[in-house]
């Protein structure tokens, strides 16, 4: 079993443009649990950096873009505030690719350690070059890698 010491964390680099968001959101959360190592351990994070690129050139597929709605409430009364989501990935398209990865990782305190792991840039820079992260590509056929 893995723990602690003995994981070893590397970075990997995704470049999002023109991907489906939930398709590099169940990918990128898979990479951050560390499902993709031999020595996965469930109750250990052995999940990987990753750093995320180009989140305003996602897209959604369907009529989501149009039809779906980003929900919150302000926690008063009637405060419940609903922005469409064409305006939402317009305005903050990071916020809703890192609320789509957030999602897939469990609700605890391993996940919220994950969930640090996670870098979401709007463009196509980033400043961890030192990290030396390695490509990582999407499967955009879906089913098992």
């Amino acid at each position: 079993m893995a723990n602690d010491q003995t994981v070893q964390k590397i970075w990997f680099v995704v470049d999002a443009k023109d991907l489906p968001l939930g398709r590099v959101a169940s990918q990128v959360a898979s990479v951050l649990r560390g499902k993709h190592k031999p020595t996965y351990t469930p109750h250990v994070d052995t999940g990987d950096f990753v750093i995320v690129l180009n989140s305003d050139k996602v897209i959604l597929t369907g009529k989501k873009l149009e039809q779906k709605m980003y929900w919150r409430h302000t926690g008063h009364m009637g405060g419940l505030k609903e922005v469409p989501y064409k305006k939402y990935m317009a305005e903050k398209s990071d916020d809703a690719l890192t609320k789509a990865i957030k999602g897939m990782l469990p609700k605890n305190a391993l996940g919220r350690a994950m969930i640090k792991k996670l870098r979401v840039y709007k463009g196509d820079t980033h400043e961890h070059q030192a990290q030396t992260p390695v490509e990582l590509k999407i499967d955009t056929k879906g089913g098992k890698r």
